[in-house]
């Protein structure tokens, strides 16, 4: 049976989200989430699919990537099933190697992939070298979620206050140097199909004011769910509100029934990791992506 890899298309997108959903299991890796999908859709489902990779055998999704051509970077998610799949680990490796086949243009510079032990195996032995150091952390959901002591608002497909929504965005916008987020790219996230599966939470300091905000993702019940992205306003910085949020975070996925809240950050922020530390979440071992040096 032939292995294909193919760009996605918008109609396709759905059935994407669902196989990639499917891989997610309890005490598995970090790897690409139905969240990291409908966090990018936030640029309109066109875009997204522009990016996204589809590998298929004989009809069936088995490893799924997602690009971002300005770093040459593809984040990989990869089914349980070709875990150790020699034959399926060495025609990702040319693909991802060889510009003819059309995955980036100049072929990946750097690979994101944290599961599969045939690929990342391979991988190594063909000369991709360790790049930046990223932290995993994971929080299981197996006790009642703590109150996290901070007022909070939940954007689901149900509730989508107007006031609640700019608050959204405006947090988001002040937490993140450079941020492009808008209503317009906050609508295109939540009338998409992972968002189905998320929300939205703000959280509001005595005052009234907005001062953090999360987006969590489940993928399905009794499967890790993600946080993706998750921020303070600069103004409100040093109070404990990132601690409360992600605490927050937690006890909303909890009740989407996920089995663990999981997230990822790259080890340099060391700040990031202490607060999502400090929230109930596990440290685990650092992870890196591949780069490529030949």
């Amino acid at each position: 049976m032939s292995i294909t890899v193919q760009r996605s298309t918008p109609d396709s997108l759905g059935e994407i989200v669902e196989a990639v959903a499917g891989w997610q299991h309890a005490g598995g890796p970090v790897q690409l989430h139905p969240g990291d999908l409908g966090w990018h859709w936030r640029f309109g489902a066109q875009e997204l699919a522009g990016a996204v990779r589809v590998w298929t055998r004989d009809g069936q999704i088995l490893a799924v990537g997602m690009v971002d051509d300005t770093a040459g970077l593809i984040r990989m998610g990869i089914a349980p099933s070709v875990d150790d799949d020699a034959a399926f680990a060495a025609q990702l490796l040319t693909d991802l190697s060889e510009p003819g086949q059309g995955v980036l243009p100049g072929g990946a510079e750097a690979v994101e992939a944290r599961f599969g032990n045939a690929f990342r195996g391979l991988l190594h032995r063909s000369g991709w070298v360790a790049d930046e150091p990223w932290t995993p952390l994971s929080r299981e959901l197996t006790v009642q979620v703590e109150s996290c002591g901070l007022r909070v608002e939940v954007i689901d497909t149900h509730d989508t206050r107007d006031r609640i929504v700019q608050d959204r965005v405006a947090v988001q916008r002040a937490a993140f140097a450079g941020s492009t987020f808008t209503l317009e790219r906050w609508r295109a996230m939540a009338a998409a199909p992972p968002y189905h599966r998320a929300r939205c939470l703000v959280g509001y300091d005595r005052d009234g004011d907005a001062v953090a905000t999360v987006t969590v993702w489940s993928a399905g019940e009794g499967r890790p769910g993600l946080l993706e992205p998750l921020g303070v306003h600069r103004d409100h910085r040093g109070r404990g509100y990132g601690r409360a949020i992600t605490v927050a975070a937690a006890a909303a996925l909890q009740e989407m029934g996920s089995s663990s809240a999981t997230v990822c950050t790259p080890s340099s922020n060391v700040g990031g990791v202490a607060t999502y530390v400090s929230a109930g979440f596990q440290k685990l071992p650092d992870v890196t992506d591949f780069r490529r040096t030949i």
